[in-house]
């Protein structure tokens, strides 16, 4: 596993932890970390919540990071449950944004064979490939995000994700784990207020692993709730870590 800047925090993307590293009170390190299948880490011929996990673990001891608070959103924040779940003395605290430890029925096939169906080779810019992904993916805010994993090489672009490898374990990406054990540590689940990726139906499971967690809902938001309401989800990361 790689990370792509010099802040820290763990799973965290770049943007909110510069956010959260200028306005800390306290001494604050951040780390963005591309996961195993994306950016410029490796990749992997299956993809699974407990291999992911695995290599968080690896990357964390690797750089004795033990005792951090891992902050994760949406697949990122599966990845960071089974961890705490598995190996909790390795985390502090867990921050979950917008996704519940519950298996899923949302079809992320088709944004990813929408991804693979983008024709590379007539690709001069980030402008052209979003234009073809229109085609299929209608949310312009989805877009944006998506594009983030096309990176230039030479004259043209590729894709910094595994598609292949994400298609091939999408049943395993929707469902997750299953766990007898229970992280005590602090935790925070930050929702969307206007996600359905949360529901109250979700609190149960949630107060079961996570008995010492809060869920907290941020108006405004969706489930890309770091991009629809920064300011509040940076406050409310900082609440967690001032706590």
């Amino acid at each position: 596993m790689n990370h792509s800047s010099s802040y820290t925090g763990c799973l965290a993307r770049a943007a909110i932890g510069r956010r959260l590293a200028r306005r800390s009170p306290i001494p604050t390190w951040l780390l963005p970390v591309d996961l195993p299948n994306h950016g410029a880490s490796d990749w992997t011929y299956t993809v699974t919540y407990e291999g992911l996990a695995e290599a968080t673990a690896n990357f964390l001891t690797q750089h004795d990071l033990q005792g951090c608070t891992l902050l994760g959103h949406s697949m990122g924040g599966k990845t960071a449950m089974t961890l705490a779940l598995s190996q909790s003395e390795l985390i502090g605290g867990l921050i979950v944004a917008d996704i519940a430890p519950v298996p899923y029925d949302h079809d992320n096939l088709a944004v990813i064979e929408a991804l693979a169906a983008v024709d590379l080779s007539g690709v001069k810019s980030r402008d052209d490939a979003e234009v073809q992904m229109a085609e299929k993916i209608s949310d312009r805010m989805l877009r944006a995000f998506l594009l983030q994993n096309l990176r230039r090489e030479g004259d043209g672009f590729i894709w910094q994700i595994n598609l292949a490898g994400l298609k091939a374990s999408i049943n395993d990406l929707h469902g997750f784990p299953e766990f007898d054990t229970t992280y005590d540590k602090p935790a925070v689940f930050i929702t969307g207020a206007e996600s359905d990726f949360v529901e109250p139906a979700h609190h149960e499971e949630i107060d079961r692993l996570f008995p010492n967690s809060s869920v907290v809902d941020l108006p405004h938001a969706g489930h890309w709730l770091h991009a629809d309401n920064p300011k509040a989800f940076v406050q409310a990361v900082r609440e967690f870590l001032n706590d």
